[in-house]
């Protein structure tokens, strides 16, 4: 500043690349091709994802290679993240590589949801635009699982205390996992699971209704056999993320601002991407046979735009409704399926 020396010289911080490769690639995941499927379209429209399966399935390595398939964060993404981790008292090293969070379950409410005598930053803030990976979410303080509801559905989370009350931005992904039961071999070709029926019962209510009812995508996973894995048609997370890009492209162009299908208000979606009056009563039939609620049947339209928004359609089709139910429901998956099958499964959803 004296005049007497030169400023080191700023090297432009586009390292994506190179931080993104520390990261697991799909290609390296065997198997789980309709769950790999299911993840790209969590990342194209930003659902939630809720995994349930025995233990050594893949869970973990699938949720851990799950940020090479986001986007870069644009300049004023990454500026928030920023000055969230300055908040926070720590540095964010990742440049313009989205977030990713991975707190342990014994986390307490207030590392998770932020807070102090004055507030500070948590966990779900920490991880804005980017993810937050809940490795046995069961095993959370239900409590703290409760408090997620709010950013759920805002993308922000409100902190009063005395001295002040501060509202952080945690619009994240949130990719959750979990065993079937407290052995972890409920529905298992390979283990025997010696829990009863209310084990079982009692362990999966540590998730509560309304907090499993906000997960958009919900799978149940299965382990992969690998000696008849062939590595067929298993793509690189470069290609997957070029998909992705392009899905959040047509959502940003539609709706004029960087926001996905999954945090864009309801009357905006539906005024963008109006259901056919066939569609509507088809999905109020199947919501009554099905005992869905208003929040999954919205879910489910949500899902439906982005799946058509990978597959560049303009409107949403009715294959793109079935799937989209297919993906909001728990349903057991085969881990070794050698491609995404869904197409050729379709029939009608209204059947």
């Amino acid at each position: 500043m004296s005049g007497k020396g030169t400023l080191p010289i700023i090297k432009k911080s586009d390292d994506f690349q190179s931080r993104i490769d520390s990261f697991i690639d799909f290609q390296q995941v065997i198997g789980h091709q309709t769950t790999k499927r299911a993840l790209e379209i969590a990342a194209a429209g930003e659902h939630h994802v809720l995994m349930s399966g025995p233990p050594g399935c893949g869970k973990s390595m699938l949720a851990e290679s799950f940020p090479s398939i986001l986007p870069p964060l644009t300049k004023e993404a990454q500026l928030e993240v920023m000055s969230l981790y300055q908040l926070s008292g720590n540095e964010f090293p990742r440049g313009t590589m989205p977030p990713y969070r991975n707190p342990h379950h014994s986390a307490s409410s207030i590392a998770m949801i932020g807070g102090g005598s004055y507030p500070k930053p948590g966990e779900i803030s920490l991880a804005h635009h980017g993810v937050l990976f809940l490795d046995e979410i069961a095993e959370f303080p239900k409590k703290t699982l409760e408090m997620l509801r709010q950013p759920f559905e805002n993308g922000k989370i409100t902190i009063s205390r005395t001295q002040a009350r501060i509202t952080y931005p945690s619009s994240f992904i949130l990719i959750a996992a979990m065993n079937p039961c407290p052995c972890g071999h409920t529905g298992s070709d390979y283990h025997y699971c010696m829990c009863t029926k209310q084990q079982i019962l009692s362990y999966q209510n540590k998730i509560s209704g309304p907090l499993r009812e906000r997960f958009d995508i919900q799978l149940a996973l299965k382990p992969v056999n690998l000696i008849s894995s062939n590595g067929k048609g298993w793509e690189a997370s470069k290609v997957i993320r070029q998909r992705v890009e392009e899905a959040r492209s047509r959502q940003y162009d539609r709706y004029g601002s960087e926001v996905c299908n999954s945090r864009v208000p309801y009357e905006t979606l539906l005024k963008t991407n109006p259901l056919t009056a066939e569609q509507q009563i088809n999905l109020q039939q199947l919501a009554i046979k099905e005992n869905w609620s208003n929040r999954t049947q919205i879910k489910i339209i949500r899902l439906a735009r982005t799946i058509a928004d990978l597959q560049a359609n303009t409107s949403i089709s009715d294959k793109n409704i079935w799937h989209a139910s297919k993906l909001n429901q728990l349903k057991q998956q085969s881990g070794d399926q050698s491609g995404d099958q869904s197409g050729d499964r379709h029939r009608s959803w209204t059947n």
